[in-house]
């Protein structure tokens, strides 16, 4: 099959002809349909994730077609379309079994603990736990384009925050995360402020039903942040993952306030500064929020089969897989609004 692969990072990917992939005994193999980009991508590139072994193929949101199935797999057969969360639960360990698969003690990750989904096929493993049916109406772009973002950005707002109609929410970064997060907790009820540098960026977000915008390049964001609501956000999300926004993020909330990390912080990033004393004197929740469950996916499909959310808004270029080396190192760009997604293999 082809393949993006790389033997050693900070150095560009290639297209290469790598053996097709078999099933494990719990898994399956899928036909990629559409897998899209993320900037966890790029960081597993730049070396920050211990868990790569190169060389590798990365990609990790994915949706496909079901073409191998391993002997133990029971719920699933050739041909089902599916996708599946980035962190695969193994099903039995403490985690598991108290329904906390994202924080599974041996969480399977395609593109990360394995060869992932840039590529015309992928095995995943622990099939029975973790692959997500797609709804006939779901296309493969768009059900790529959930990946780790939108379903990351539902848990976060939906299960970590428990946010609350009403509630100001402030979200820092409008990429493929903040965007999500600003769409899911405006359906949610809440007043959402979107922060970010770039103009473009902050109208889209607008169009998306934030109700205020700060531009973190012209404006003091904590300031700015606290005035419009009157006093602080009740949460706010970190979509970014930079100290600055992290920083920003903690100290723009109100009394009691919610803070949920969402973006990575990894490398040079992984030990931010933390306003401490407010934490402190001010009853701060500090929430991490890291992927979501298969079996909570249904609660998110509902709301897109009814409408009330739309992530094919949030989709920006389709490419090709010969695209995607380029595509992968410019993803600290940070550039052109959306999610970029490769639909031709």
């Amino acid at each position: 099959m082809k393949a993006v692969l790389f033997e050693h990072f900070r150095e560009p990917p290639s297209i290469r002809n790598v053996p097709d992939p078999t099933p494990s005994t719990d898994g399956v193999v899928i036909k990629v349909e559409a897998t899209g980009l993320c900037r966890s991508d790029w960081h597993g590139w730049m070396g920050h994730d211990a868990d790569i072994v190169l060389p590798h193929v990365p990609g990790h949101e994915l949706a496909g077609t079901v073409q191998a199935i391993g002997r133990q797999v029971t719920q699933w057969r050739v041909g089902d379309r599916v996708t599946v969360p980035f962190v695969g639960g193994c099903g039995h360990c403490h985690e598991c079994n108290s329904g906390n698969h994202q924080v599974c003690e041996q969480q399977f990750q395609p593109g990360f603990t394995a060869w992932g989904s840039f590529a015309e096929y992928v095995a995943v493993d622990y099939a029975d736990t973790n692959l997500v049916r797609l709804p006939d109406s779901l296309d493969f772009v768009t059900a790529a384009s959930l990946g780790c973002r939108f379903v990351t950005s539902f848990r976060a707002i939906v299960d970590q925050a428990k946010v609350l109609p009403g509630e100001w929410v402030a979200v820092h970064g409008c990429g493929g995360v903040g965007l999500s997060a600003i769409m899911i907790a405006t359906a949610m009820g809440a007043n959402v402020i979107a922060i970010d540098i770039t103009e473009e960026k902050l109208a889209f977000a607008r169009e998306l039903g934030a109700v205020a915008t700060v531009n973190g390049a012209q404006q003091d964001v904590v300031a700015a942040v606290r005035e419009i609501t009157k006093g602080g956000a009740h949460v706010s999300l970190d979509a970014l993952g930079h100290p600055s926004t992290c920083f920003n993020s903690i100290a723009n909330l109100r009394r009691r306030g919610r803070h949920v990390q969402v973006g990575l912080m990894l490398g040079e990033h992984a030990t931010p500064q933390i306003p401490m004393d407010k934490v402190i004197a001010h009853e701060l929740h500090i929430i991490g929020s890291h992927g979501m469950q298969a079996f909570r996916y249904k609660a998110l499909m509902d709301m897109l089969e009814t409408g009330k959310l739309a992530p094919q808004k949030l989709i920006g270029k389709r490419i090709s897989l010969e695209e995607a080396p380029v595509a992968l190192m410019q993803m600290d760009r940070f550039d052109g609004l959306g999610i970029s997604v490769i639909d031709r293999f």
